[in-house]
């Protein structure tokens, strides 16, 4: 199970579409947790403007730690939908994910929760610069939720930048690794897909043979060998 979490359009999207792209051979799910944000009362959608959509308590994270721990038992489970455009919830029960090999969950505050943390085997940090995300949100919150310009920039200054520096950027000392750079990063990209082929080996060692012990090893021993070998 895989946290990748970061700010507001960091490309998390695109570093998890990059890592499923090479896991072709294993069964792999997406959990966003935007799905999972709570429905606005009819007095909240008064005052959108006024709402933070950065915080921890605007997502459902009882829900999220139920839908998660069903995964990792290896059932399936139903999640919600959110729609941006009217800021409502559907479901849960509207969207069916089966177990799979590797369970990826993805959003800006996967990491800041202990509960979730406790359930990822690894946790990930995209770090990307602050004015590209700004970039990369005005557009898609213009295109894919139907905001506009100013609209964005006033959310952003009051809301995203502060949760930002108190809630998402802190929960960057839980990661595993950090991607600087997010989906450009290949070298990170690759060296992460080789290391869950590593473990899942592992892990399929130990079921065909039930008295093998395999002494697992973390990403961060595995990294500080390779800065070993490309030393010497």
């Amino acid at each position: 199970m895989i946290g990748v979490a970061g700010g507001t359009a960091s490309g998390k999207t695109t570093v998890c579409n990059l890592i499923i792209s090479q896991l072709h051979d294993q069964r792999v799910v997406l959990v966003n947790q935007d799905s999972f944000y709570r429905s606005l009362t009819p007095e909240q959608l008064k005052n959108v403007k006024e709402y933070n959509f950065d915080h921890p308590d605007a997502f459902n994270t009882e829900l999220l730690l139920s839908c998660m721990e069903t995964l990792k038992r290896g059932e399936a489970v139903t999640t919600p939908n959110y729609d941006f455009k009217t800021h409502q919830s559907v479901g849960p029960g509207s969207k069916q994910v089966n177990p799979a090999d590797i369970v990826i969950l993805e959003g800006i505050l996967v990491l800041h929760d202990e509960r979730v943390r406790d359930l990822l085997n690894m946790k990930i940090f995209v770090d990307t610069d602050s004015d590209l995300r700004l970039a990369r949100r005005i557009k898609r919150d213009t295109v894919e939720r139907g905001r506009d310009v100013q609209n964005v920039l006033d959310q952003y200054a009051k809301f995203v930048k502060p949760s930002f520096d108190e809630f998402i950027l802190p929960s960057k000392k839980y990661a595993d690794i950090i991607i600087p750079r997010g989906g450009d990063n290949d070298v990170a990209i690759d060296l992460i897909v080789q290391h869950i082929h590593t473990k899942l080996g592992q892990h399929d060692l130990c079921k065909i043979y039930p008295n093998l012990f395999v002494f697992f090893s973390t990403f961060q021993v595995f990294i500080k060998c390779c800065s070993f070998e490309l030393e010497t």
